[in-house]
């Protein structure tokens, strides 16, 4: 039986910036195309929340339910757009932390997309993996502009 090939894997950092929908989109379109498949990671931030113990797991629960939500959500999205079906992956932590530890996992992921502000700070992904990531992940990343047009995206894809 002859080994089959992996698909290409798009890793896609779902987050609440306006730039993460452009990036979505841009990904589920280009893997479709290139017959791959998309990985969503929704990474959620430990509470800060230290007085009560079971406050703050109360508030780290409802966040995590709130972001399974969001990402049952945004893979119907992809599904209408791509055909395709996506991998949701919910982790909590640091997100330079997480991302590492997920590509570390996942040997098939072959393409980080992130997406950027193009108005003044581009955001925490980009400035974590320009200052912090670029020396561990060893995988080309592509940067959405949040200002990218839909005509722009399709031509790219």
């Amino acid at each position: 039986m002859p080994k089959q090939e992996n698909k290409w894997k798009f890793l896609v950092i779902a987050d609440d910036t306006p730039e993460f929908k452009k990036a979505l989109r841009l990904a589920a379109l280009r893997a479709e195309r290139v017959g791959g498949t998309l990985v969503m990671l929704r990474i959620i931030q430990p509470s800060e929340f230290q007085h009560w113990m079971a406050v703050r797991n109360i508030m780290e629960e409802e966040a995590m339910q709130e972001a399974q939500e969001m990402l049952d959500d945004l893979a119907l999205e992809v599904k209408q757009l791509s055909g395709l079906d996506s991998e949701l992956i919910l982790r909590k932590g640091e997100p330079s932390d997480i991302i590492t530890q997920y590509v570390e996992e996942d040997k098939d992921i072959h393409l980080l997309v992130l997406g950027a502000n193009v108005d003044g700070d581009p955001g925490p992904l980009i400035k974590a993996f320009r200052e912090e990531l670029l020396n561990v992940l060893h995988m080309p990343v592509l940067v959405v502009p949040g200002n990218m047009t839909e005509e722009e995206i399709k031509k790219f894809v």
